[in-house]
């Protein structure tokens, strides 16, 4: 008697590509979903923007949007965690640096990075209170920015380009960090109507990267600090 049962899914043309397909959309509308998130959370602060208008401004319903995100939480955690991943990636470049043009582009760098994420440091007092996960990891954030800092310190001393004494260099790099952290939340309250809008971030970046590496002015080598000044007054148009 012939064989009559009916093949399986598998075998019946173009079924591998449709089930291709099919597990490579999931994929895809996850990633608009944190696209998207992103923009929103970057233009508006975190707490004021909800799933409601997240599945709206992507088209989708908010069943659609709770089957990838069960929690809003879960953006912020996979949106941080994409943060960190890059943050850890950038500061390796803290090892190549010699001198004030190096120290420029590796804070330059950094403050390109924030802004990428802005809503973290705009909001980041209110995140670390209602988000347990942040709360720990972002001590791992300022542990590794310290650390690497420090090496910036040490690659410039290295250099030639700079003199500071062991004792100070701690607090110093701590200062940095601090200002490195908090600058975008400074310049919010200086301008909150167009402080963190993209049209503001080049002088925004600049300003911060110059005010960062101003904290080493005093152990700076002439030559240096004369050649910060020169960056510092191309960058702003000087």
């Amino acid at each position: 008697m012939p064989d009559t049962a009916a093949p399986a899914p598998d075998d019946k043309p173009g079924a591998k590509s449709t089930a291709k397909s099919t597990t490579k959309k999931p994929r895809r509308t996850a990633e608009r979903i944190l696209e998207v998130t992103l923009d929103l959370f970057n233009r508006f602060g975190e707490p004021n923007v909800s799933t409601t208008l997240i599945s709206a401004e992507l088209g989708i319903s908010p069943g659609n949007l709770y089957y990838h995100y069960p929690a809003k939480d879960e953006l912020i955690n996979a949106l941080f965690d994409r943060y960190e991943r890059a943050l850890n990636d950038l500061l390796h470049a803290a090892d190549n640096v010699r001198n004030v043009e190096d120290a420029w582009l590796f804070f330059h760098m950094l403050f390109e990075l924030i802004w990428q994420y802005r809503f973290l440091y705009r909001d980041l007092n209110d995140l670390l209170s209602k988000n347990r996960r942040l709360e720990t990891h972002f001590q791992f954030v300022l542990k590794n920015t310290s650390r690497a800092v420090g090496q910036v310190l040490d690659g410039l001393a290295r250099g030639n380009s700079l003199r500071i004494d062991r004792r100070e260099s701690e607090p110093v790099a701590s200062a940095m960090v601090v200002v490195l952290t908090y600058w975008l939340s400074y310049e919010y309250v200086r301008d909150p109507r167009r402080a963190l809008e993209p049209e503001s971030a080049a002088a925004a970046l600049s300003r911060g990267a110059y005010h960062v590496l101003s904290l080493l002015m005093p152990y700076l080598e002439p030559a240096s600090r004369e050649h910060l000044f020169q960056i510092a007054g191309a960058y702003r148009g000087e």
